[in-house]
């Protein structure tokens, strides 16, 4: 790198070579610090993932509200106005013209591209999976009108910039899927909170994904499906190896 640093160019080219692809829809967790030095900060990053996956493309973020208890952002939740919790960049894409938020006191998504005032518009709706954040007058949080069911419905990607599993939204999907499973044969079956961090250590080793960098950050790249179902099926195999409660009772 020379001493102009990570510029647009240059980071959509990493995105090229990592795999993202024309029309993708890109959903995005990062850490921003890890990406070094951006002149033109944010922007230049929003601009090279926009770049990657072009006029047709999507890129989501998450925006979530995850600051204090439930009850408090359920009271406090603005979607115009509340911050997004989970990093820099998530809070500055969410404020950018042309973003478009999805209207959930804990769990929104942000969307920029083409379709994303649709994508991120039904977030009220009550159709699909119950979970655990599940509050009135919000819909299923992962309902099938949520923006992240419906990313993996549309065959969607994963770049992860710079962080680990345990940021790894998905896995909640993968929990709330395993919980509806399970429930349809006993109503009454608890809700299995999954160690993400051993969730992704089975991933690494057996999963279909793509490495590569990002500016300094080492990122990865996979299919938002191929996640979800392959997690499932080793979490349908071997439950108390992913069991939280059960592993930290252990130690």
């Amino acid at each position: 790198m020379s001493g102009q640093g990570h510029t647009v160019s240059r980071l959509a080219g990493d995105l090229v070579s990592l795999g993202v692809e024309a029309d993708d829809v890109l959903f995005v967790h990062s850490s921003f610090k890890s990406i070094g030095d951006i002149p033109g900060g944010a922007e230049t990053v929003i601009t090279a993932l926009g770049k990657a996956v072009g006029s047709d493309g999507l890129l989501l973020l998450p925006s979530f509200n995850l600051d204090g208890g439930r009850d408090e952002r359920a009271l406090s939740w603005d979607p115009g106005h509340t911050p997004s919790s989970v990093g820099w960049l998530t809070e500055y894409f969410r404020q950018m013209p042309d973003t478009f938020r999805s209207d959930h006191y804990s769990h929104s998504v942000a969307a920029r591209g083409r379709g994303a005032r649709s994508f991120v518009a039904d977030h009220h709706s009550d159709r699909g999976m119950d979970s655990p954040w599940d509050r009135r007058p919000w819909g299923k949080t992962y309902g099938a009108d949520s923006p992240m069911i419906r990313a993996y419905e549309r065959g969607g990607k994963i770049l992860m910039i710079g962080v680990d599993y345990h940021t790894s939204t998905y896995c909640h999907v993968v929990e709330v899927v395993y919980w509806d499973e399970r429930r349809k044969r006993d109503p009454e079956a608890e809700y299995v909170w999954l160690d993400r961090d051993r969730l992704g250590q089975y991933w690494e080793a057996d999963g279909t994904l793509l490495r590569g960098t990002f500016g300094d950050a080492n990122c990865r790249l996979f299919g938002i499906r191929e996640f979800v179902d392959g997690l499932l099926e080793t979490v349908r195999s071997n439950p108390d190896v992913y069991d939280r409660v059960k592993l930290n009772a252990g130690t």
